[in-house]
Formats: C-alpha cells, structure tokens, sequence
C-alpha cells in the first residue's frame, strides 16, 4: 500500500472501502475496495474528508481484477451470450436466445485449477432460454500477476470455455403405435404429450401417422414422413421387450445407424435413438413418457433440436444423475436429473 494525497489519486486502486454518511439518508460504502479513482471522484472523496487515501502501488507485472475478469470473460463466451458490466471484479453471462447450453469442463478445471481465479456456470448438455444466466467469473485478490493470466490464455486455447447453441427450425412426424389405439380400442393418449413437447422448441408437426403392431407397417410410416419432409421422427409406444411391442424392430427396418436402445435413465430406460439414411434422427419412446412429467425425452430432444448427434458413450454415462425423483413441483432444468 502506498498513501497519497487525494487529489493526486486519479488512476490509483483503492485498497478499502471508503464509507459516506449523510445523516438521514445513508450509511454506506460510495466506493468500493478495488475502486479506480477518477477525476470526478475528487471532490466527492474531498467533501468524505478524505484528504489522503491508501492506493496500491502500480506494478506493470499484475494487473487490476476488474481487467482479469474481463479475461476470463473473453475466454468463455461466444457470439450468442451477452456479459453484464464488471462489478467489484465480477463479470456475469447471460444467454442471447434459447438454445443448448455446452461446457468444456476439461479446460473449464485447468483454468479453475490454476488458482486466485475462478469461472462458475450451470450445468453443460441442458437447454436455457433467452435472459438465462449461464455463468459467472471473477480474479479472487484485488491485483493477479499478468503472468497467471497469460497460462489462463494457454489453458483455455482451442474456442470458447461455453458455447450456446440455438435451437434449429425443426420440423417432426410422430408414428403412434399399437394395436390397442390402431383399432379405436382405447384413445390414443400419447401423441398429444409428444406433440407438447415439441411445442416448447417450436417444433413444427408436419404429419401423424397410426400403426398397428406390425415392424413393417411402422417402418412403412417412419418412410412416408420421411418423404413429407420430416427431420425428426418421433415414435410412441411399443418399446419394451413383450412379444407384441415391436416398434425398435421396425425402428431398425428404416435407420441406417442404431445409437442405442436402452439408455441407464429412469424414467425411460427403453428409450432408442437411431438415425435415418439422410441423417434424420428417429427416437422410440417408452410409455412412462405419457405420464411421466420429465424422462430421457426430456434430456435427448434438447441435444437433437441443437443439431447435435449424441453418441452411445455419452448416453450411457447417464447412470449418475438418470433418476428423476418426481418431486411434487417439478423445477426441471435446475434440478439434479441428468446431471
């Protein structure tokens, strides 16, 4: 630390806060510790009767924290994420649009690692919506050496720490299978849950097919809605392992490439994903998604709306976090189901 006279304090950081009282009306800090004073803040500081202040000396080897978070920042957005002003050494993200939000927590843990800096976000691989904030990041002392700033650079090379992808235009067809709905037995119950569903990402339904237990039939309806233009086609019903549930065969008559059937999440342990020859992804969905308020569904349909083409590893790493508690008022995302 280093006293100066006030007035010869403009450029300076302030090493404490500095109270201002005005009987009446307040009792608080006017500026903060790490503060930079500047012309303007002379007189007020003056009318303080603060004839003297405590600055830090500068050092072109370290650098304010205010800078170091602006740093930080820079490694961590992209183009669809808007950061709030720096507060006391504290910058926010905030998301732009709706879409899937990514993290690249390899070198998110490097850089947190490297220690006096830290970046905190929400969970990777979930959906946001537009004003969501996504993250935070802050220098921990009040100055930080230029040097461990310049290995948070190295760490970070490669693209941005987080990436938000906007959800696409995605039309969809849904094949509701089963004999029991095919032949007007019982209501078809499950369509209109899926249909919901995707109206959350404004997904645009451009057919609905009926079929009955017969693989070949279905596969026959996934290829109609192919044709009609769909480019993602969602199945329901038929999916457990009963002789007359045979919708994964007929999944498997229409892909090309089978990701997975069967997936460790509860609910939606049947669940299948499979993909088309022209790379349109076709999803077979167990019952518990008619009347499970949140499943697998949940977890996948984000990931695909963003363009992304999740692979068999990564759903199989679901076990840790792939059981839904069914809390009595669902706060889905921001809950522990997935994660």
């Amino acid at each position: 630390m280093k006293l100066v006279q006030t007035k010869d304090a403009v450029g300076h950081v302030l090493c404490h806060d500095l109270t201002q009282i005005i009987p009446g009306v307040c009792k608080d800090a006017a500026f903060r510790k790490g503060h930079v004073v500047t012309k303007e803040d002379i007189p007020v500081l003056l009318s303080m009767g603060k004839e003297h202040l405590y600055i830090w000396e500068k050092n072109e080897n370290m650098l304010h924290e205010n800078d170091g978070a602006h740093i930080l920042c820079d490694l961590c957005k992209n183009e669809h994420m808007r950061q709030s002003e720096v507060k006391e050494g504290k910058i926010e993200l905030f998301a732009e649009c709706d879409g899937l939000f990514l993290v690249d927590k390899k070198r998110l843990d490097q850089i947190n690692g490297l220690g006096e800096m830290i970046i905190a976000s929400r969970h990777g691989d979930f959906p946001v919506r537009k004003g969501d904030k996504l993250a935070g990041m802050r220098v921990i002392p009040l100055l930080i050496e230029e040097e461990k700033m310049n290995r948070a650079k190295e760490a970070a090379k490669g693209g941005p720490l987080f990436t938000l992808k906007p959800f696409l235009k995605m039309s969809a067809g849904i094949v509701t299978t089963g004999s029991e709905v095919f032949y007007g037995r019982i209501p078809d119950a499950f369509t209109g849950v899926v249909e919901e569903k995707l109206s959350e990402y404004g997904v645009e339904i451009v057919g609905k097919e009926l079929s009955d237990d017969d693989p070949k039939r279905t596969a026959e309806a996934i290829f109609r809605l192919l044709q009609k233009g769909a480019r993602l086609i969602v199945c329901t019903g038929g999916m457990s392992v009963d002789p007359d549930d045979r919708t994964p065969a007929a999944i498997r008559m229409a892909a090309k490439d089978v990701v997975t059937y069967g997936v460790p999440a509860l609910p939606g342990a049947m669940f299948m994903l499979a993909y088309a020859k022209n790379k349109v992804p076709i999803m077979g969905l167990p019952g518990c998604v008619m009347y499970a308020k949140r499943t697998i569904f949940d977890l996948v349909l984000p990931r695909v709306l963003a363009g992304e083409r999740p692979v068999r590893e990564s759903l199989l790493k679901m076990g840790e976090g792939g059981l839904c508690l069914s809390c009595p008022s669902c706060v889905f995302p921001n809950c522990g189901f997935g994660k």
